[in-house]
């Protein structure tokens, strides 16, 4: 089941419509603190913690992180990786670390049915490469290319009096962005910018963020689960740069849940 918008809720006839959440991820589930049956949950399973999905959703989560709080909607993400790349992650993204668990090998992934990506002969590399370039990953070179364009629909990435280093770019001001289209919006550059910052922080922290190369194409889910364990949201990843149905505002699924 892929389901990409919000299903309704606060009916009678609608709850009895709503799937119930997956058996196995209940269980996991019944294991961690505060993320029982009672309550709405939001649980992401994230792929690689060096891969551009992973980062860029916790980037993405942080900020309303607060307005879940409020809302009584606890957040709980499972990554591939371990306690080194949790710390790292955490401390890059500002994602809470009492809020992530890694799994060294993606089992509860496989067992949801998330997609393991592109299994052509020649290893989790070339695989990845092909992904990469939009082979068995629709989507990502349309996603890549709105990093490059900009687009209007998505909010601005970097405040103008803000000054990010990526990669091997000199300092770059927020304001550059600003003078070279405008301000209020996703700027030409801009999103490609940040994407860069994160590759040069993975890439110089390989091992850390990636300690086995076996999983490079399996990607991730999204769950939001009701209070009776049914699903109010689900989003299966399609490819690379896909952890969203709508990336220009990856989490549009939760405006009718949080204030």
């Amino acid at each position: 089941m892929d389901l990409t918008s919000p299903l309704p809720v606060n009916a009678s006839a609608d709850a009895a419509a709503r799937p119930p959440a997956p058996a196995v991820l209940l269980e996991r589930l019944a294991g961690v603190e505060g993320m029982g049956r009672g309550r709405r949950r939001l649980v992401l399973l994230l792929s690689q913690l060096g891969d551009f999905d992973s980062l860029e959703y916790a980037q993405a989560l942080v900020p309303v992180l607060p307005q879940l709080e409020a809302a009584g909607i606890p957040v709980l993400a499972i990554g591939i990786g371990d306690a080194a790349g949790r710390e790292r992650f955490c401390a890059f993204t500002g994602f809470p670390s009492e809020r992530l668990l890694v799994d060294s090998e993606p089992h509860l992934h496989r067992d949801l049915g998330l997609y393991e990506g592109l299994k052509q002969a020649g290893g989790p590399w070339p695989n990845l490469l092909l992904m990469c370039a939009g082979l068995g990953s629709p989507g990502t070179l349309a996603e890549v290319l709105r990093g490059y364009t900009g687009d209007r629909s998505a909010p601005q990435r970097i405040a103008d009096d803000e000054t990010i280093q990526a990669g091997p770019l000199p300092p770059i001001k927020g304001s550059f962005f600003a003078r070279a289209g405008g301000s209020g919006f996703q700027r030409p550059f801009e999103l490609a910018t940040v994407r860069l910052r994160n590759m040069a922080e993975v890439l110089g922290h390989w091992r850390t963020y990636v300690p086995r190369d076996d999983f490079l194409t399996q990607r991730g889910g999204t769950y939001l689960l009701e209070a009776d364990d049914t699903l109010l949201y689900c989003h299966r990843d399609r490819g690379i740069l896909g952890f969203s149905a709508t990336m220009a505002r990856p989490l549009t699924f939760l405006d009718p849940y949080v204030g």
